[in-house]
């Protein structure tokens, strides 16, 4: 991982509270709906991809 240079104009503030329980949940479910999504995108590609080299055999 690598550092984040600040920008001299903007000020980043962190809140060093823990999670609530509908915080995480709510995390949780966004990062399993994106990877999700994701997914779908690769292989719908793969399909054209697979589908391209048929029709130029």
């Amino acid at each position: 991982m690598t550092l984040i240079k600040e920008p001299l104009d903007v000020d980043f503030e962190v809140d060093p509270r823990p999670l609530t329980k509908k915080e995480e949940k709510a995390i949780s479910d966004f990062i399993e709906a994106d990877k999700e999504k994701r997914l779908a995108k690769i292989k719908r590609m793969n399909k054209r991809k697979a589908k391209a080299t048929e029709k130029a055999d």
